[in-house]
């Protein structure tokens, strides 16, 4: 199946599926998804770049422009642009539910990527966002899966699973969600189940922007069972995808670190620095996503990992 832009002819989108006619319907819903992941990316920046041109952007105008920076990547510069969109748009719409959500992904991405010291204070801050978004719009699946990974890194991963499965009643394409409930898995020690989490958001969005960000999940869910050669093709996936994901560089370098790959390592850790200079083993150790055992064991490899990859101490 192909998409073609009628006026200028260009080739936008092609995938193949592979199901039988009984299914069509099922099928229906996966090609409209698929298609919505593969276009959201074009349509979020081409929405942008009208937006900057605007003489009196309004609400939706900043939500565009906010979220255009996000999809750059994780970086503190890239997310303190989003941020201020994002504001400037409720102070003209306090109730817009979409700015909502992007000023709670910002403050969850800052503290869950290890941008900033003060976590806490911007998971409280993410979580108070998204209830008031969801107390607007009960049923914004995407909401429900995003306050499901914000659950997630602050040591609930089960509940973060209801969440994401609540947002799969909601909308059973939706791609984060599946991603998230293998995050989970591997909060809760199960990070044997991560792939194929992952693998299912992946069917249904092969193109999302995102997919950096899962392939990370399975790349630390293979290194929690010592799987690092595993583990460091993931990561490299990740990197690949976006190279602006400063947590991919230091998990990267942990890994090849295990490997007695010492000086690939120090030289990926060079990079994430560049990133997020103020990342230190004692900010990532000091405030740990779950208490789970397995979880506990796995992320103190990490830690000796970037120790021996040359990451700061702090």
């Amino acid at each position: 199946m192909q998409l073609i832009d009628a006026e200028s002819g260009h080739h936008l989108w092609a995938d193949r599926f592979d199901k039988p006619v009984a299914d069509i319907f099922d099928m229906q819903d996966e090609i409209l998804s698929r298609l919505a992941g593969a276009l959201d990316a074009q349509f979020i920046v081409a929405e942008a770049r009208r937006a900057e041109r605007a003489p009196h952007p309004d609400a939706t105008d900043l939500y565009f422009q906010g979220v255009a920076w996000i999809y750059k990547g994780m970086t503190p510069d890239y997310l303190t642009q989003a941020q201020q969109f994002f504001e400037r748009g409720l102070a003209l719409d306090p109730e817009n539910v979409n700015l909502l959500v992007g000023t709670a992904v910002v403050d969850t991405a800052k503290a869950a990527n290890f941008l900033v010291d003060d976590r806490q204070v911007h998971f409280v801050a993410a979580e108070a966002a998204f209830a008031k978004a969801l107390s607007r719009a009960p049923d914004h699946a995407l909401a429900h899966a995003l306050l499901g990974l914000l659950l997630n890194t602050t040591n609930r991963a089960s509940q973060g699973i209801a969440e994401c499965e609540w947002a799969l009643s909601l909308n059973r394409n939706l791609a984060q969600a599946h991603a998230y409930m293998g995050h989970a898995k591997y909060l809760l020690g199960r990070g044997s189940e991560t792939e194929a989490h992952v693998y299912a958001a992946l069917r249904l969005s092969p193109l999302d922007t995102f997919a950096y960000q899962w392939f990370l999940f399975v790349g630390i869910a293979k290194s929690q069972v010592g799987a690092y050669s595993e583990a460091v093709e993931w990561f490299r996936r990740s990197n690949e995808a976006n190279r602006n994901y400063p947590i991919g560089y230091f998990q990267l370098a942990a890994a090849l670190a295990q490997l007695g790959k010492l000086n690939e390592a120090r030289t990926i850790v060079k990079g994430g620095l560049a990133l997020n200079p103020g990342f230190t083993i004692r900010r990532f150790r000091s405030y740990l996503s779950s208490d789970n055992p397995i979880f506990l064991a796995g992320h103190a490899r990490i830690c000796e990992g970037m120790r021996l990859a040359g990451v700061p101490e702090g």
